[in-house]
């Protein structure tokens, strides 16, 4: 595994609050959140940026019903600039979008890595927040995304299938990048309290089975959840964001539920200049 991977650095540069969104597993809507979490912390008075970090396996567009001519693919090979690239969405937020298929960019390459680099510098001084919207697993594009961003967010269902590969991402997190915590958004849930009882469980394993060398093993803390609701499926087979579509429904309600506590816990903090926020789950 690169070096550069074992531990996560600070931002690039100042400016933009860096947030990875990720999973263990595919399907559990982690680009679903990502799309719609930027629309709420837009809608909250942020300059949102969601950047498109599925190297090769993209689908950013498909959620936001965007046909891009340029793509990230453009700009690492030089034929258009960052600028060019960025496009506008439906939910007030800024996307910069991956091109699909690439299989150039499903190993991490110094090429690869330099010119993500180079466009990570870019943008985070031009935007309050950052986001990173990852794709699945612990593959090394993966992680390599992951460690440039200052937070995680770990989404998760409470399938056995989807909690087994979040446990393995986290602990691939907690052991190659020393993530002293990981922020829990559990999707899908059927009753009030079932992501914050899960976070609990999944934190009872690493406690048991990864304690970290001061003895206590990484933090996880529960953002919270987004629960079962048929608004969801129609707004992704419409390709709508669901915070503009149909925001009075429940699950865009917990989705603005999330933005505020990582708005007043993470993101306004750092804007004044105060040192971070860790709540306890």
């Amino acid at each position: 595994m690169i070096d550069a991977l074992k531990s996560p650095p600070a931002s690039p540069v100042l400016g933009a609050t860096v947030l990875a969104v990720t999973s263990g597993k595919g399907g559990v809507g982690k680009t679903f959140t990502s799309a719609n979490l930027a629309a709420a912390l837009a809608k909250r008075g942020h300059n949102v940026l969601v950047l498109d970090a599925d190297l090769g396996l993209a689908n950013l567009d498909v959620v936001l019903n965007l046909h891009p001519k340029v793509t990230l693919h453009d700009v690492f090979t030089g034929r258009a600039s960052i600028d060019e690239a960025i496009v506008k969405s439906s939910g007030g937020f800024s996307v910069l979008l991956a091109g699909s298929g690439m299989v150039e960019y499903s190993r991490l390459t110094p090429e690869v890595r330099e010119e993500f680099m180079h466009v990570l510098r870019g943008l985070v001084p031009r935007y309050d927040v950052v986001i990173l919207d990852t794709g699945a697993g612990i593959s090394d594009v993966v992680l390599f995304a992951i460690s440039l961003a200052s937070e995680v967010l770990v989404v998760a269902t409470p399938e056995p299938t989807s909690l087994t590969d979040a446990y393995a991402a986290i602990k691939v997190l907690a052991t190659q990048q020393k993530r002293q915590h990981v922020r829990m958004i559990i999707n899908q849930t059927a009753r009030p309290g079932d992501g914050r009882a899960i976070t609990t469980q999944l934190q009872q394993v690493l406690d048991r089975f990864m304690p970290a060398g001061n003895g206590r093993s990484v933090r996880l803390i529960h953002v919270g959840d987004v629960p079962s609701d048929p608004a969801v499926r129609e707004a992704v087979m419409r390709r709508q964001l669901l915070m503009t579509s149909m925001p009075g429904c429940s699950a865009a309600l917990a989705v603005a539920e999330l933005a505020r506590k990582l708005d007043e816990s993470i993101i306004s903090p750092q804007q004044e200049g105060a040192p971070r926020n860790t709540p306890a789950s």
